[in-house]
């Protein structure tokens, strides 16, 4: 029988060093790599209509958007993988959901929890990594060429930062803060140690 395999996910605000980190990361495990949205050809299209420059989704359609991306991936990408033994690092999960649409969006967390729980049948990831860098820090690596996310103002901003720090504060068994500052090298090192990797 064989072994299922680990499921990480990187989480934080817009240019936290999350993609980054989660390739890294995916290369020392030799780890399947994806991401949410568009870990699949239909979630290519889901993150077209929410990060694109279409038309703005209400704060309810938002979420379902999301959910409709996660449950394809989960069941296209990540389930397959883990029950073949492989590990898999995705950048973001359910994490995104309940700091952006409930702490960001002021939507009820008890409700998207439980839309998260549907749409994963229970599946959640094993460890979720949370990078931080001050929100300054995030604007100043983002530049000027931004998606619809990435554009909001700094109080969205900050409600979404001091959500992830709730959830991970509420779930330390699954949850690790981890400094995103100083140099790639230097976060790889924090992140390995982190995931118990040598």
């Amino acid at each position: 029988m064989t072994q299922r395999g680990k499921y990480i996910a990187f989480e934080g605000w817009e240019a936290s060093g999350k993609s980054t980190q989660a390739r890294l990361l995916s290369r020392r495990l030799d780890a399947v790599l994806t991401r949410e949205p568009g870990g699949t050809a239909l979630g290519v299209a889901i993150r077209d209509l929410l990060l694109g420059n279409g038309p703005a989704p209400t704060e309810r359609a938002e979420a379902l958007l999301f959910a409709a991306d996660r449950a394809q991936h989960l069941a296209e990408v990540v389930e397959p993988a883990l029950a073949e033994g492989s590990d898999v690092i995705t950048d973001r999960s359910y994490g995104s959901t309940l700091a952006y649409q409930g702490y960001g969006r002021g939507q009820s967390i008890e409700e998207l929890m439980r839309l998260v729980e549907w749409t994963s049948g229970g599946l959640l990831p094993d460890l979720v990594i949370l990078l931080k860098v001050p929100v300054e820090t995030a604007d100043d690596r983002l530049g000027d060429q931004r998606d619809r996310m990435e554009s909001e103002d700094a109080d969205f901003a900050n409600r979404v930062v001091d959500g992830f720090n709730v959830l991970a504060q509420a779930d330390p068994d699954r949850w690790r803060m981890i400094d995103g500052s100083g140099s790639v090298d230097e976060v790889a090192e924090r992140v390995a140690r982190a995931a118990g990797v040598k």
